[in-house]
């Protein structure tokens, strides 16, 4: 790995991000920062930057219109010794009206040499004043590793609070298919039951717990799409699939799993929703389904509670592997 870090001569502290100079010690300092945790995802946006920073001089509309860059440009840097040693990035998070204002802050990151100086609370500081002056009823979000007691209270100190903390878990497509059960009907939810869904969902995802999971909070178009979203995702080759468990004695709807795909994308998402009375049968039978389903087409993707433990015991059982463990955290101006 090569990390230069270096840019042009500049009085050092703090200051806004210059996209045509920053890029490329931006992208340094991030892949340095954060080389044990980066998922795939984040490794494209390094790749990304990287470019972008070899054009960004004589493309400057470029710049303006990359999602990438965008986020990257509203942030911070912190210069010391003539070298880029520190960084917050801001992006809108573009979360439901009913929300107000919404930004996420990521990529805090401060070179090792230079940690524990108080670099990182500038830079967040100077972030949260930025988010304050763009309006009112602004709500900002971040996540940050389970067991990073030292950002985690940081941000505490700021006035995040914490609302739930998620495992990542993936299933390789090439993992063993799992012997088929059928002890529990399985159905797909009719479109008019979509308020029942929605009411399971409050009881076990309320959005003071983190919602549905990162950048889902609880909303009743997540149960009911738009007319709009419809159209969006059969123009973008987007598919969900919501198959659910209802009770044979009052057919009361107690589990539900969607499986969300993209024409594009390698892996298949699921979330999953179980009434706790039902939890280590119903998310059971669910499971072995999907993981019956796709067996060697698709790797299976799933973001859930941590503290779900007998649904996240199921999933080692059916080789989902752990990936991440991240905490969710909510900031209200």
């Amino acid at each position: 790995m090569v990390v230069t870090l270096s840019i042009p001569s500049v009085s050092a502290g703090l200051r806004p991000v210059n996209l045509r100079t920053d890029l490329a010690p931006l992208a340094d300092l991030i892949e340095l920062a954060f080389a044990d945790t980066m998922d795939s995802s984040g490794r494209a946006a390094i790749r990304e930057m990287r470019t972008l920073s070899r054009v960004a001089p004589g493309l400057g509309a470029l710049l303006n219109v990359n999602e990438v860059a965008q986020g990257i440009g509203l942030g911070y840097v912190w210069i010391e010794d003539g070298r880029l040693v520190g960084n917050t990035s801001v992006y809108p998070a573009h979360l439901p009206r009913s929300f107000g204002s919404s930004w996420i802050i990521a990529n805090v990151a401060v070179h090792p040499d230079y940690r524990g100086r108080g670099i990182a609370r500038q830079l967040m500081q100077a972030s949260m004043d930025m988010i304050r002056k763009r309006g009112h009823a602004t709500t900002t979000v971040l996540q940050v590793e389970d067991g990073n007691d030292v950002a985690r209270h940081l941000y505490e100190s700021l006035g995040f609070t914490a609302d739930r903390t998620f495992h990542i878990w993936r299933r390789s497509s090439t993992a063993r298919i799992p012997a088929p059960q059928d002890a529990v009907y399985i159905t797909r939810r009719r479109p008019d039951e979509w308020k029942a869904e929605y009411d399971l969902a409050r009881r076990v995802r309320p959005n003071d717990q983190g919602g549905m999971g990162w950048l889902r909070p609880l909303t009743t178009g997540l149960f009911r799409p738009s007319l709009a979203k419809m159209i969006s995702d059969l123009f973008n080759m987007r598919s969900i699939e919501r198959l659910i468990v209802r009770t044979d004695t009052d057919h009361v709807l107690r589990a539900s799993l969607w499986i969300e795909s993209a024409f594009a994308s390698s892996s298949v998402q699921l979330s999953l929703l179980v009434d706790p009375d039902y939890a280590g049968v119903y998310d059971d039978a669910l499971l072995n389904l999907a993981a019956r389903r796709f067996g060697l087409r698709s790797a299976l993707m799933i973001e859930h509670p941590a503290d779900d433990i007998l649904t996240n015991a199921i999933l080692q059982k059916y080789a989902f592997t752990r990936q991440r463990s991240l905490v969710h955290m909510t900031w209200r101006a």
